[in-house]
């Protein structure tokens, strides 16, 4: 069995959304690196909602999957005035729009979907700690008919 660590993974922003949202409609943006990431917290995935119904004729629960949401992600990243990356993180919190995120892990494929970037709260710490800030992404389905979130296998 072979595990990996999350060196190496490197996390983008875009403000545009893909003409396509398939690999080759979001490869085709120009992603921005945040710097300094530190914890790239929970990746997004569909996280069912639980159906219960219980027919008076019966007395046992049937159970289905409703709808889902593709969930949340807290990133921590060191604060850095002078990086671009962060600095759009700063606009896209300001926006309404999703952005368009991109996590490229080296052995493990590159992930892109589309996110509501709520910011978050700084800590500057102590005087052993380094100055971070905890930066929310909500992801979000890209339209009716698509979550809009990729997986690209490793080359």
């Amino acid at each position: 069995m072979t595990v990996h660590t999350s060196a190496g993974t490197t996390l983008g922003f875009s403000a545009a959304a893909p003409a396509t949202y398939d690999a080759a409609g979001y490869a085709a943006l120009t992603f921005t690196t945040a710097g300094e990431v530190s914890d790239l917290g929970d990746i997004p995935s569909r996280v069912y909602e639980l159906v219960n119904w219980n027919a008076i004729a019966e007395r046992g629960t049937r159970k289905s999957k409703g709808g889902y949401n593709l969930g949340s992600q807290t990133i921590t990243v060191g604060i850095d005035p002078d990086d671009a990356g962060q600095t759009l993180i700063d606009t896209l919190t300001n926006s309404d729009d999703p952005a368009s995120v991109k996590i490229g892990h080296p052995q493990l494929g590159t992930i892109y979907a589309r996110a509501l970037v709520m910011g978050g709260p700084k800590n500057y710490g102590d005087v052993n700690t380094i100055a971070t800030r905890q930066v929310t992404l909500e992801y979000t389905s890209a339209n009716s008919t698509t979550d809009g979130v990729v997986f690209v296998a490793p080359a």
